[in-house]
């Protein structure tokens, strides 16, 4: 077992991470002291696969549950979903010290994280991922927030959760196309802060597509480790740390928008989207080819698309108009200098931005 800390002062908290990880889950709740009640947001599939175990160790700590089942779909991002959950929690929240579980994967924690938000103006949460893209990344840091049609994300908030438990047991259950959408953010890990493990990926990707052991435990303390970092020196994104975290997604972010949530995964997106990155990076003369290849070979061996389709190139520039990163009329992207060294750069032109996207297609 693993435990990693996300020093934010009072907002502090701890990733726990390992095989048998769940277990724990009742003795860190009750040592938090979040509440007697669970309001478990989740799916139909987690539910069936997942949620007799759950309900088991809350049910040893005398937790009481309710679970929420939403679809599984970027769509259950919306404000109609939001309003939904809010009037179910006013009618079973009575006069109860109720909190929020987050059980699935990106979406579930996203939407989870940001109803706790805002409902009585913050009540406690935490996340349960059950995906390897959520363990690694979407979990950690408090980025909560719903999509809107213009764009993902648009509306959320940063609030942080009380625990993050990751249970790498639950990978066990996942289709390989997940696997691979985690492994996309993984790869993003060794791209912008550490060369070596990158190399790592190189060498033991087979290994995490057949979910050794070692190997995938390895990659969900390492990059939960990076994440940790990054948020616990810049919070709310204000001083230009934690934007590296954004490299690939700029690109990707409008992919997914362009494409109604339905054509690419989370990871699928964001694999093109590092790819336009590091070749808009190697056009400006950060990085030489040799970097661009390198990158688009793993990418490619992990089974994760190199090639954009089914969406034009005037709907991927609409969407990415909506980016959070923009400030006022200035763009930002998180580019390259090496494998390992992430830079933001403003104000790339948009000539260049679309050339790379077109090479893509």
């Amino acid at each position: 077992m693993h435990i990693l800390k996300v020093g934010l002062k009072n907002r502090s908290y701890n990733i726990i991470i390992g095989q048998g990880a769940l277990r724990q889950l009742g003795r860190h709740i009750k040592a938090l002291g979040l509440g007697d009640v669970a309001y478990i947001i989740t799916n139909r599939f987690i539910k069936k696969r997942h949620g007799a175990i759950l309900d088991k160790v809350l049910k040893r700590a005398r937790i009481e549950r309710r679970f929420k089942l939403v679809a599984d779909s970027e769509k259950s991002k919306s404000l109609e979903t939001v309003s939904s959950i809010i009037s179910e929690i006013t009618a079973y929240d009575k006069n109860r010290k109720i909190f929020i579980i987050a059980f699935g994967g990106g979406v579930i924690g996203d939407l989870s994280g940001f109803v706790a938000s805002i409902y009585k103006r913050g009540v406690s949460y935490i996340q349960v991922p059950t995906t390897l893209l959520a363990q690694v990344d979407s979990s950690i840091g408090g980025k909560t927030a719903v999509d809107l049609k213009e764009a993902k994300n648009l509306v959320g908030a940063f609030y942080q959760p009380g625990l993050v438990c990751s249970e790498v047991g639950f990978l066990k259950t996942l289709k390989p196309r997940q696997l691979r959408s985690g492994l996309a953010e993984a790869i993003k890990y060794g791209i912008i802060k550490e060369a070596s493990f990158f190399h790592y990926l190189e060498k033991r990707y087979k290994d995490a597509l057949l979910l050794k052991k070692p190997v995938i435990e390895f990659i969900v303390k390492k990059c939960s480790s990076i994440k940790a970092d990054f948020v616990s020196r810049d919070e709310r994104e204000e001083r230009g740390i934690r934007t590296a975290l954004n490299f690939g997604h700029t690109i990707g972010h409008a992919l997914e928008a362009a494409s109604g949530y339905n054509a690419y995964n989370h990871g699928e997106a964001i694999a093109l989207g590092m790819l336009v990155a590091a070749d808009i990076s190697r056009r400006l003369g950060l990085i030489d080819n040799a970097v661009l290849v390198r990158i688009e070979r793993l990418i490619k061996a992990v089974g994760l698309p190199l090639r954009i389709k089914g969406v034009g190139l005037t709907s991927i520039i609409k969407a990415y108009y909506h980016d959070k990163k923009f400030r006022g009329s200035k763009n930002r992207l998180v580019l390259i200098s090496a494998i390992g060294k992430a830079r933001v750069t403003e104000e790339v032109p948009l000539a260049l931005i679309k050339e790379a996207i077109k090479s893509r297609f």
